[in-house]
């Protein structure tokens, strides 16, 4: 989906990135390191700024915003100068907004919005995506019907899954152009060295408990069987999706059969398609959630996890590159990381998620929203419209620092130059696992992720019994964490 940026874990998200930005925005630092400050404010409490150092500041362009830095804008002047070419009557400035992960990237965003220079259209990943829905973005709903013959083709190649996770009360506000899944990377030199093969497809937790010690066995020392950090993406929540559970209670809202009859009508889940995701209460002390953090914290206190720390993973592309960590869970954006940091398709592999109850995985995406407050919301549109164009995909996503949202693009020639060898898994999460669904990312994904993350070393660290006590600490920080701006 695609959020995070770290050298040890690109994020998606997501935004595609040039080479010398890949090291340093990835998407699994943007997707969840801290949680979402802003998200519990309201936009009239933020501090309005004097404006007159802010780009774009009275120009009539069409001011989109993203996540990154200068060169990150630098390097969609071939994008701009395509869709310039298609739309000459509409001028363009894209505008590289700098922060740590999408929660600063956010933040700066409301605190343009309360300055009165808001952007015109800004990317957004899945953790922000109910946020801007909400309070912020236009829907799309009547532009996707006008122009739906334009639109057919993107609808034909794109998962309906990864529209879904852009729906908010019936509407869809984004259109997902790139995504990432938790699925689990191996590093195919320590498999060697213990004896082991690629896993099957329908591979269990059993079996990947016992691959982590035998991954130990045969590396007692200076090694880690299994690295996963304390966010909202690769952390728990992956565990708890194949479990048949989450931290909070899911269910869709009503609404959507606009799109889902036009688009996808043969759709296989048509049936569960609703008008998008709903985390309305939180469910911390579920069986199944206990069970979770009590398998996690028993595959730390055995030596074969890393207790995770918030964030964390700043130099996991590395570790892995140097055969110490045997996996962790990532998504199509670690190819081209891995690539960079020297290792070969041959070196690493890729695998679907253990099956627990369930083999439900956790995908992440991201998209551009047209703000309410746009200048000019048509030209906003014809924006965002061609973005899911193949042409500009292709543009903008150039190599496999992400996952396309087009299947057309997830094919042999994109990995050619950097593996893995099973490449296919990535969009095979979705086709072969239509029930995965987005990171849980409500309008107060800021305090929900802060909650969780306060609490998952403690329930991992102690005893079992510690377990159920951090539960119930998460299920009131849920509660309240739910009332905010509520």
């Amino acid at each position: 989906m695609t959020s995070e940026k770290t050298t040890g874990q690109p994020n998606p998200p997501f935004t595609p990135r040039s080479v010398s930005g890949i090291s340093q925005f990835t998407r699994r630092s943007m997707l969840g390191l801290t949680g979402l400050a802003v998200a519990g404010a309201t936009l009239g409490a933020w501090p309005r700024l004097t404006g007159t150092d802010i780009p774009g500041r009275g120009s009539k362009a069409l001011n989109i915003a993203i996540l990154g830095t200068a060169a990150d804008a630098a390097a969609r002047q071939g994008l701009v100068q395509a869709f310039t070419a298609a739309h000459p009557d509409i001028p363009v400035q894209v505008q590289a907004i700098q922060g740590a992960d999408w929660k600063d990237f956010f933040s700066k965003i409301l605190t343009m919005v309360a300055a009165g220079t808001p952007p015109d259209v800004v990317y957004v990943a899945t953790e922000g995506a109910q946020l801007f829905a909400d309070k912020l973005a236009e829907p799309l709903d009547d532009y996707v019907r006008r122009d739906a013959a334009d639109m057919r083709d993107y609808f034909d190649d794109v998962h309906p899954s990864l529209l879904e996770a852009f729906m908010y009360q019936g509407s869809l506000y984004q259109l997902p152009l790139d995504w990432n899944a938790a699925n689990m990377y191996l590093n195919t030199t320590t498999f060697a060295q213990a004896g082991l093969d690629r896993p099957k497809d329908d591979w269990t937790q059993d079996d990947f408990s016992a691959t982590l010690r035998a991954l130990r066995k045969a590396r007692p020392a200076d090694f880690t069987p299994y690295y996963w950090t304390n966010r909202l993406f690769g952390g728990v929540v992956p565990w708890l999706y194949a479990n048949d559970t989450s931290f909070l209670t899911e269910s869709k809202a009503s609404g959507g059969d606009w799109l889902w009859d036009r688009f996808y009508p043969k759709d296989p889940a048509r049936s569960t398609r609703g008008g998008g995701y709903q985390w309305l209460a939180p469910n911390a002390e579920d069986a199944r959630v206990v069970e979770t953090f009590d398998y996690l914290r028993e595959l730390v206190a055995e030596g074969l996890g890393v207790r995770p720390e918030s964030g964390g993973g700043n130099a996991l592309v590395g570790l892995f590159a140097n055969n110490r960590i045997g996996t962790t869970p990532a998504g199509g954006y670690w190819a081209q990381g891995l690539h960079e940091a020297g290792m070969t398709a041959d070196q690493f592999d890729v695998q679907f998620f253990p099956r627990w109850r369930t083999q439900r995985h956790q995908f992440g995406a991201a998209g551009y929203a047209i703000m309410r407050t746009a200048k000019d919301k048509d030209a906003a549109w014809e924006w965002v419209k061609f973005c899911s164009s193949r042409e500009a995909m292709q543009l903008a996503i150039p190599k496999p620092n992400t996952t396309p949202t087009r299947r057309s693009m997830v094919n042999e020639s994109f990995y050619a130059a950097t593996g893995p060898r099973h490449w296919k898994v990535f969009y095979d999460t979705l086709d072969r696992f239509p029930t995965s669904g987005p990171i849980p990312a409500p309008p107060q994904q800021a305090a929900v992720e802060t909650a969780l993350m306060k609490n998952v070393s403690a329930a991992v660290s102690g005893s079992s019994a510690g377990v159920r006590s951090a539960m119930g600490t998460l299920q009131r920080d849920l509660e309240l964490a739910l009332r905010r701006n509520a």
